[in-house]
């Protein structure tokens, strides 16, 4: 039987991307962990200007994380787990956002699970999500498509190199009448670093609102070197769009330099537009497993939108 918490890291760490979660019950087949994070950060742009019916660019950003992850052994084929997180934003309008909330059976061909989480795609869109403040803005086309999917029945196999996912979402986010959807996914990952994934999702968004795309997508990882693409074509209603991501890291002892490229283009009535234009680049160095900080800046590439610089330090508990 693979363990859930394992199989389920192939999308997203149960902790929030820290190994830093604490065992705060563990009695027999029981086990149950806490983690989460501090951010205080910042964005400086004037992107921000009217924001708060103001012309300050300053804009922060600061947030707090805190994940409850639990598992117990039913027998030697099954187990259960489940997962909740929480989001706290520290801004002039505060607010407490549920991220993640499932819970789901392991068994001894993959787990199936429930609530709100992330799609099948997810394990190919993180392909080229990798900055702490910018990018992952130009392959979710459709909302099928997107992370932290509420209403949302998902399967994950891993089958030796070969990991497979699929999900139904019974309806999604937007809350409209026929916005339910389905994917599947599955990424194949080979012996010296490369990892290939293909990824499919139909539904819609809404009455008489067709909404699917397919994606691809490569990683490459040698030594300390890393690199991504993901593309995605689809369609959302009348329009054709397409997108990808490009994003590279290098990491020597401690720092790691990382940028990305995203592209995302719609065409409606003979007419193209460019959605998303931008470079980033991005700073981090972790001074342990607990404790990191950062800087990104923004190249932004499309007409009347603005650069953006963004910062902050981040411990993991």
């Amino acid at each position: 039987m693979k363990n859930a918490a394992v199989v389920a890291a192939i999308f997203t760490s149960l902790f929030t991307g820290t190994t830093t979660a604490a065992t705060i019950y563990d009695n027999n087949d029981t086990n149950i962990e806490l983690g989460g994070r501090a951010e205080p950060r910042f964005n400086l742009s004037k992107e921000n200007k009217g924001d708060n019916n103001d012309d300050n660019e300053f804009k922060d950003k600061s947030r707090a994380r805190l994940a409850l992850k639990g598992e117990s052994v039913i027998n030697e084929q099954f187990a259960v787990f489940g997962k909740y997180e929480v989001e706290i934003s520290d801004n002039n309008n505060s607010t407490v956002d549920t991220r993640y909330l499932y819970a789901g059976l392991d068994t001894a061909v993959g787990t199936i699970s429930y609530g709100k989480q992330d799609s099948a795609q997810v394990m190919l869109t993180d392909y080229t999500d990798i900055l702490s403040t910018f990018g992952g803005d130009a392959v979710d086309l459709v909302d099928g498509n997107k992370d932290k999917r509420e209403n949302n029945f998902l399967y994950i196999g891993e089958f030796n190199n070969i990991a497979v996912a699929t999900n139904y979402i019974a309806e999604n986010n937007n809350n409209l009448k026929d916005s339910d959807s389905y994917g599947i996914a599955a990424q194949y990952q080979f012996p010296f670093g490369l990892n290939v994934g293909a990824g499919y999702v139909n539904g819609n968004d809404g009455a008489n609102i067709d909404a699917r795309q397919f994606n691809l997508a490569m990683s490459y990882q040698l030594n300390n070197i890393y690199a991504a693409a993901t593309y995605a074509n689809g369609k959302h209603g009348d329009a054709d769009l397409s997108g990808y991501e490009l994003a590279a890291a290098y990491t020597f002892d401690q720092f790691t330099a990382r940028g990305v490229y995203n592209f995302q283009q719609s065409e409606q009535n003979n007419t193209t537009t460019d959605e998303v234009d931008y470079f980033a680049l991005e700073g981090l160095y972790k001074f342990n497993k607990s404790l990191r900080t950062y800087i990104g800046y923004k190249f932004q590439q499309l007409d009347k939108k603005d650069d953006e610089l963004q910062a902050g330090i981040r411990y993991d508990f």
